[in-house]
């Protein structure tokens, strides 16, 4: 994302005009929802919350980050302006002043559920995927095996990211063929001085600067009409200016280039296109296209060298099954990208096998199936890893109208449960804490010649909700280490 969501409330400069976006902390009339998670599951369930005119809510969206907005803030890639659109009627969320962001506090270690369903009227549970699926194979311990969503994490400037080396780095494999991998390989291929428009942070550009990378391999253990990126995620990424792109030839065998699916037909058309054109002058980078292999191990001694891989096919029965081949790679940093796993949230119950929040329609059910009164999930917690930002929107439509029909029965809590939880010794950040981020970004950014550059460091964004304005942090930021925290 090429900006941070600014508030709707804009003023001549552009910029959020201050304000509490308080909740009033008395009102009888009113039902008082939590919603856990203020990315863009939680916004568009508090936007359906607040659109009902007939129906007085107070909405306080919780999330243990500082700042909102979620995965649009910190999964997107930051070079996809196209994110804008839907970044500023999320943010128009907080326009409401029945809607409020307490940030900086967790589920099970600030607060439990216990104690939102003994405040609220009704709880949302609206966290995403914190957790990678793995490859299960030898070798995948070792340096330089990672995960695609921790790569996210560090160039999106999530403060919980490890920081990423690319030092010694030349070949980069890449397993999975969905968007994240596509967006990884764009941004590995990408000529960094390009980035410099974006809000990448200071550290990560400097380090895609110092970039060796020749390769850039994307495998899958499928074929190119199973992918599941997207059409204009994939062309981009074919269009990187300096790109060699390569596929093998046997990777288009037996598939019916008139395919009802108009996604995956046009996927197939732009990897023939590119396959096919003559590599550009000169060529920066190298784009491996390596379909129908798995990997089987990760070799090397004190860190990645090389990514075994096994010849795929389908078999009779449409599953895959490994033909006897095997081939090795050059690979000094495997990033996996075959899928996230939502975690269990403290005394909530949880489907292991499904990774989810057993639901019905988005109302929770207990481990016999029945419904549990005032509990409701939504988002990937709900559904699990599938679909895209957009999709929330319908998931919570569904979710917050069965809320609202079940809201006159249950009991009310008209008491604002703010005040209780600073006597526990929480204190969360606010809007307002939010905007000082925001100015200060734009602030880091105007000195460094940027339009913004994201704070990526707690200690920095700690120290601007507890001190304000842009003033707070240095243009240079401070180094930090993240607390011991799970990603929501």
């Amino acid at each position: 994302m090429v900006e941070a969501v600014p508030s709707g409330n804009a003023g001549p400069s552009g910029n959020a005009a201050p304000h509490r976006n308080a909740a009033p902390s008395q009102d009888s009339a009113c039902y008082r929802i939590a919603i856990v998670g203020a990315g863009p599951a939680g916004l568009f369930a508090a936007q359906h919350l607040v659109s009902r005119p007939d129906v007085p809510v107070l909405v306080d969206l919780f999330d243990r980050l500082p700042t909102p907005f979620g995965l649009l803030r910190y999964g997107v890639a930051p070079d996809h302006t196209s994110i804008r659109s839907v970044a500023r009627a999320l943010a128009r969320t907080f326009d409401s002043d029945r809607v409020r962001f307490l940030g900086t506090v967790e589920l099970g270690r600030d607060i439990t559920r216990r104690d939102l369903l003994g405040a609220y009227d009704a709880v949302v549970y609206a966290v995403g995927a914190s957790d990678d699926l793995m490859l299960r194979v030898p070798g995948e311990d070792l340096p330089g095996s990672g995960s695609a969503r921790q790569f996210v994490a560090w160039y999106g400037g999530h403060p919980d990211a490890e920081p990423q080396s690319l030092r010694g780095v030349h070949s980069v494999a890449c397993v999975g063929v969905g968007n994240v991998a596509v967006d990884v390989a764009r941004i590995l291929a990408k000529d960094p001085a390009t980035l410099a428009g974006t809000d990448m942070p200071e550290a990560v550009l400097a380090e895609l600067a110092r970039s060796e990378v020749t390769d850039i391999w994307i495998i899958g253990r499928r074929g190119p009409q199973f992918a599941s990126y997207t059409t204009k995620e994939l062309r981009e990424l074919l269009a990187t200016p300096g790109l060699a792109v390569s596929v093998e030839a046997d990777a288009f065998e037996g598939i019916d280039s008139t395919s009802p699916d108009r996604r995956t037909a046009a996927n197939i058309e732009a990897l023939r296109e590119a396959a096919g054109r003559a590599d550009p002058a000169p060529v920066r980078r190298r784009l491996h296209f390596l379909f129908w292999h798995r990997p089987i191990a990760l070799h090397g001694t004190e860190r990645v060298e090389a990514l075994e891989l096994a010849r795929t096919a389908l078999g009779p029965d449409g599953a895959v099954v490994a033909t006897g081949q095997v081939r090795t790679i050059p690979a000094d940093l495997v990033l996996r990208s075959i899928g996230y796993r939502s975690t269990r949230l403290p005394g909530v119950p949880f489907d292991e096998e499904r990774g989810v929040v057993p639901n019905r329609e988005g109302r929770v059910l207990d481990g016999a199936g029945r419904v549990l009164s005032g509990e409701y999930v939504t988002g990937w917690i709900k559904r699990g890893p599938i679909g895209v930002i957009g999709t929330n929107k319908s998931d919570a439509a569904e979710t917050v109208g069965h809320l609202l029909e079940d809201l006159p029965p249950l009991p009310r809590h008209p008491e604002d449960p703010l005040p209780g939880l600073r006597l526990q010794g929480v204190h969360p950040t606010t809007y307002d804490d939010w905007l000082a981020i925001d100015a200060a970004e734009l602030a880091r950014g105007e000195a460094l010649g940027r339009a913004r550059v994201k704070i990526s460091a707690w200690s920095d964004l700690m120290r601007l909700c507890r001190d304000g304005g842009p003033d707070a942090v240095p243009p240079g930021g401070t180094p930090d280490s993240p607390p011991p925290q799970t990603l929501y």
